[in-house]
C-alpha cells in the first residue's frame, strides 16, 4: 500500500466522519513518517536491495546511516503530532498513544515474520497474528485517527479502525500473491525473493498444507531458479493462488461492512469504498 495511501486514508476518514481533512494533515503526516521509518528498517532486516524499483537506503548509504535515518523519521512523527495545535491536546495525546501502540504491534509482527523464515511450519492463525501487526495495525490506526481528528464518536472510531484493519489484511494477502505471481516491472522488486527467503506467506502456508511435494521442496536447501519455477508450479497446481484470492475478497468485504457501520458521508466516504474495491485489482 504505497504511494501515500495510508495518510490518504487518514484524510478521507476525517472528511467522511464529518470533519475537515485539513485538520487531520499533521496526523496523516505522522502516519506516513512512521510507515517510512518501518520500511527503512524492514529493508535492512530483509537485506532487500530494491524498493519500488529503486535502490534501498541501506544500499545507497550503508546500514548504520539507514538505521539513523529511520530513527529520525520515528522521532519526527512524534514531533508532528505534538505540534499540531489545530487539534485539542487530548486528541493529540490519544493520537500519539494509538501511533505508539501501532509501532509496537508493527515491530512484533516484523519479529514474527523474521522468526517464521526458520520455522518448518506455521499455521494460518500464526500468519494472521503476524500480518495483523506487521501490516494491518498501522492502516487501522490511519483510519481511526482520521475519525478521531474529526471528533467522531468512540463507536465510529472503532468502526473506522475495523475497516482499516480488514483492509490491511486484504492488502497483505494481495502483496503475498504479487510476491509470487506479480511482474517485477509492476511491483518494483524481485518477485522470487519471498520464495528464496522462505517467507511464510499465505499462498506458501496453503501450499504446505495441501502438497507434500511442495512442502518438501520448500524445506530443502536449494534456492536455484529451477527451485523457484518448480515451487510456483506446485502452488498453482494445488490451488494456493485461487484460495488466497478468495481470502483477500473476504477481507475486502469485511472492510466494506465495517465502513458502512461507520456511516461515512460525502465524496470522502465514496472514495474509501472505491479504495477497498480497487485493492483487488492492484498490481504493485
Amino acid at each position: 500500500m504505497g504511494k501515500r495511501t495510508r495518510p490518504l486514508i487518514t484524510l478521507l476518514s476525517a472528511d467522511a466522519s464529518g470533519g475537515h481533512w485539513r485538520d487531520a494533515l499533521p496526523l496523516a503526516g505522522a502516519v506516513e513518517l512512521v510507515h517510512n521509518f518501518s520500511l527503512i528498517h524492514d529493508d535492512i532486516q530483509d537485506e532487500s536491495e530494491l524498493r519500488r524499483g529503486r535502490p534501498t537506503l541501506w544500499v545507497l548509504s550503508g546500514k548504520p546511516q539507514a538505521i539513523n535515518a529511520g530513527d529520525a523519521l520515528f522521532v519526527h512523527a512524534h514531533l508532528v503530532v505534538q505540534r499540531a495545535t489545530v487539534l485539542p491536546v487530548e486528541t493529540r495525546l490519544q493520537a500519539l498513544s494509538l501511533l505508539d501502540q501501532s509501532c509496537l504491534e508493527l515491530t512484533d509482527g516484523q519479529h514474527c515474520d523474521l522468526e517464521f523464515e526458520n520455522a518448518e511450519y506455521i499455521d494460518q492463525a500464526a500468519y494472521w497474528d503476524m500480518v495483523s501487526g506487521k501490516t494491518a495495525s498501522l492502516i487501522a490506526v490511519a483510519a481511526e485517527i482520521g475519525a478521531l481528528a474529526a471528533g467522531a464518536t468512540e463507536e465510529q472510531c472503532e468502526h473506522y479502525r475495523a475497516f482499516g484493519h480488514a483492509l490491511g489484511l486484504a492488502y497483505q494477502v494481495r502483496d503475498d500473491i504479487l510476491g509470487i505471481w506479480g511482474e517485477r516491472d509492476s511491483t518494483g522488486k524481485p518477485t522470487d525473493s519471498d520464495l528464496r527467503a522462505r517467507k511464510k506467506t499465505l499462498p506458501v502456508i496453503i501450499g504446505m498444507n495441501r502438497s507434500a511435494e511442495f512442502r518438501d521442496l520448500y524445506l530443502s536447501a536449494t534456492s536455484s531458479d529451477e527451485y523457484v519455477h518448480h515451487a510456483v508450479r506446485l502452488l498453482q497446481e494445488c490451488g494456493a493462488r485461487v484460495s488466497a484470492q478468495e481470502i483477500e475478497r473476504e477481507q475486502v468485504e469485511l472492510a466494506l461492512s465495517s465502513l458502512t457501520a461507520a456511516r461515512p458521508v460525502g465524496q470522502a466516504g465514496d472514495a474509501l469504498q472505491a479504495m477497498a474495491h480497487q485493492l483487488l485489482e492492484r498490481t504493485n
